[in-house]
């Protein structure tokens, strides 16, 4: 019999087109008895002491490393990221499990204000189960870096995954129950899209978290909002790497190389566009051009190779017209470009050059190992082209100049900026963006605050 991926989650190894497993997508009754759980699971939860959710997220990281490998090929295998970079997603997640556990709680404490005699206090209560809506290019990380402070708040989680990745989804769910969290505070279901709205329209849901597409995320958002639900989404970017005349061009290179191919070019924050001052224009694209060449592409579960496939056949499609476009619309193209023959979904490390803002390499998100090259007059030429977007992830600039830099980073319209290395997310601060890339924060303090009940206590108050 057929399997249909009308009935089934379908996911294929993008390294040899391989069906991997096909999985069912949950009934109405699924969904219910996954939201049950859930409710029931933060009942509970919500009584168990910060100090002891802390410990809890600390035997996590103690859990995932200890099945660290296994959970490294599964992500290799499921979405083709190269298996260096794969242990690297994994450590970075124990790691986080780590930092929370270290400087959580004292995010929750009870914060006094300036009313006189400490009479108002500021308390962070949980809000409740929070659906959590996520993407396949990060399977692990993009899991727990929101898992992770929401559940030290005391709410429940209910993880509706990619439907590539669910072998990961499983694995996750597994290495919780390791850990000793008890069932229903870490969940997963592989909702269909009506399912997802079943979750959200359902009252046990109290709030929702999603990264992913523009697309999807204004579909959840709005869904959300007519419900009366706090949602909190992380979308597409079209992030600007900035290079200006005075930069270290080696560097630039370096960090413009690693920016935009990591994980075979499909992260939201990373570099696309790269704006170059045209007094060093030639000299960047000419070494820009030869590093991208010399990364080695193939299997994922080569330690060599850098790239790997794309994670999935349509986006692979998709990719491709865009470049094809780009190049009538007059952009040049100058490395890489096909399709890559054969059953796996490779496309190579990709450049155009002499892109304009008129051009769809430009305007759209490229989630793939292409780099689209435009040239500034200037500096101020240079930050005009970088907020000529629709997105506003994160943004980088390359310049010897510390004011300057300053300068860019006060007037470049997005949620993070990088000054002389290329973007990426920590525990530490804070990660999110505005315009079209979404809104709200993950991660740091305010990502552990965004799903509380930030509540004021007054004593005495008459």
């Amino acid at each position: 019999m057929s399997i249909s991926a009308t009935t089934h989650a379908i996911s294929v190894n993008p390294a040899t087109g391989e069906t991997l497993r096909a999985t069912p997508w949950a009934s109405r009754e699924a969904v219910d008895a996954a939201l049950e759980l859930a409710a029931s699971g933060y009942r509970q939860w919500r009584q168990v002491a910060v100090a002891e959710r802390a410990q809890k997220l600390r035997d996590l990281g103690a859990a995932l490393r200890a099945r660290g490998e296994e959970m490294a090929q599964m992500i290799s295998q499921e979405m083709g990221k190269p298996i260096l970079q794969a242990r690297g997603e994994v450590n970075k997640s124990a790691a986080l499990c780590d930092w929370y556990a270290d400087h959580g709680p004292a995010m929750l404490g009870s914060e006094a204000t300036l009313v006189e005699e400490n009479r108002a206090t500021i308390e962070y209560r949980p809000l409740g189960p929070i659906l959590a809506v996520m993407p396949w290019n990060f399977p692990l990380w993009q899991v727990l870096r929101g898992a992770v402070p929401i559940l030290l708040a005391g709410n429940s989680y209910l993880l509706k995954h990619a439907p590539n990745v669910l072998g990961c989804a499983q694995l996750i769910a597994e290495i919780f129950v390791q850990a000793g969290i008890p069932q229903g505070v870490f969940g997963w279901v592989n909702a269909s899209n009506e399912g997802v709205s079943q979750a959200i329209n359902d009252p046990r849901i109290a709030a929702v978290t999603v990264t992913g597409s523009v697309r999807a995320g204004a579909a959840i958002g709005a869904q959300a909002g007519a419900a009366l639900k706090k949602c909190v989404l992380e979308l597409g970017g079209s992030d600007p790497f900035i290079v200006l005349n005075d930069a270290d061009v080696e560097l630039a290179v370096k960090a413009a190389v690693a920016g935009r191919y990591q994980n075979t070019g499909q992260v939201c924050a990373a570099a696309k566009r790269f704006i170059v001052e045209e007094g060093i224009a030639q000299t960047f694209t000419e070494k820009f051009v030869a590093a991208a060449a010399a990364l080695k592409q193939g299997a994922p579960d080569v330690e060599e190779n850098y790239l790997g496939p794309m994670a999935r056949f349509d986006l692979r499609d998709e990719l491709h017209a865009q470049v094809q476009a780009s190049i009538k619309e007059g952009a040049k193209l100058v490395l890489g470009g096909e399709k890559v023959r054969g059953n796996g979904n490779y496309y190579p490390a990709t450049v155009l050059t002499q892109v304009t803002p008129a051009m769809t390499a430009f305007r759209q998100e490229l989630f793939g190992p292409v780099a689209a090259i435009s040239i500034a007059r200037d500096a101020e030429h240079a930050l005009e082209l970088a907020n000529d977007s629709d997105f506003g992830l994160s943004a980088t600039v390359f310049t010897a100049d510390s004011a300057r830099a300053q300068q860019f980073a006060e007037r470049l319209e997005c949620g993070g900026v990088f000054i002389n290395g290329f973007s990426a997310s920590d525990a530490r601060v804070a990660f999110g963006g505005v315009k079209k890339s979404g809104f709200g924060r993950e991660l740091s303090h305010f990502g552990l605050h965004e799903f509380c009940n930030i509540q004021t206590v007054w004593k005495d108050r008459l």
